[in-house]
């Protein structure tokens, strides 16, 4: 996956304002604390601005979670260990889990009748994006959102003092699925993949990111989403009202 950071590209990551920034730099930084959520908004319309060769799409997320390098990092849940990275045994009992959940999937599928079947017989990856957005199994995929909205309460739906919400750059997207051959990124469009009788894609205006091509082998143990940050950053919570009152919003590109 092609590196953003390797790019121009313009970010919070402390307590100066937005500047030039490598991905190392923002994977590393501790975040950029924001007072309210229009303050958020308004500094993601800067980054989006300065930032206008890529789209920028969200995660909010209860903790940051950090590599044995100290370094923000974001994984898919097929590859999420502990510390580190599951084994291989691991890896291939995670894939035959899959692999069965996608032969569920389409035999439901049928059995309901509802419309797109033979799209998803041919697609694996619009059948991993049905099964990663609804948790039904662990996936080489990671959900986002194009709704800063809808990012920032998830993250704070987790039980925690911080909210944390990240921020992604991606190429145009185009269609249903965006397949970038130089970026190595696949975006999946929940809304253009999902039946209409699944309103959740549609309010939640889900995308989902894998790899391109698709990782599906034991020897692939990580995704470097982290390659596509612009930011990340969080916020304290208010036990009562779960909105944001203060954190801090990290913009970079990993």
């Amino acid at each position: 996956m092609e590196t953003i950071g390797s790019q121009k590209i313009w970010s919070f990551f402390d307590r100066r304002g937005c500047q030039v920034a490598k991905n190392s730099a923002v994977r590393e930084g501790p975040g950029h604390r924001v007072g309210s959520y229009l303050e958020l908004a308004t500094k993601i319309a800067e980054l989006q601005f300065l930032n206008r060769d890529h789209v920028l799409l969200f995660r909010g997320q209860g903790a940051d979670f950090r590599n044995v390098k100290r370094n923000s990092s974001l994984k898919p849940t097929l590859f999420r260990a502990g510390r580190g990275n599951p084994d291989r045994e691991t890896l291939a009992t995670r894939f035959a889990a899959l692999a069965r959940a996608e032969r569920i999937l389409i035999a439901d599928y049928a059995k309901a009748k509802l419309l797109g079947l033979e799209r998803l017989k041919r697609h694996r990856i619009l059948r991993w994006s049905i099964l990663q957005h609804y948790e039904v199994c662990t996936t080489p995929l990671l959900d986002v959102t194009h709704s800063i909205r809808i990012a920032a309460s998830f993250a704070s739906l987790a039980e925690t003092g911080t909210a944390f919400l990240y921020v992604l750059g991606v190429p145009n997207l185009s269609g249903a699925i965006t397949a970038s051959a130089e970026a190595g990124l696949q975006i999946v469009r929940l809304a253009s993949v999902c039946p209409p009788a699944a309103v959740r894609p549609h309010i939640q205006e889900g995308y989902l990111l894998g790899e391109y091509p698709e990782m599906s082998g034991t020897e692939q143990k990580e995704n470097y989403f982290p390659t596509r940050w612009i930011s990340a950053g969080g916020w304290s919570q208010n036990s009562r009202s779960r909105r944001p009152r203060s954190g801090r919003t990290t913009i970079s590109r990993r």
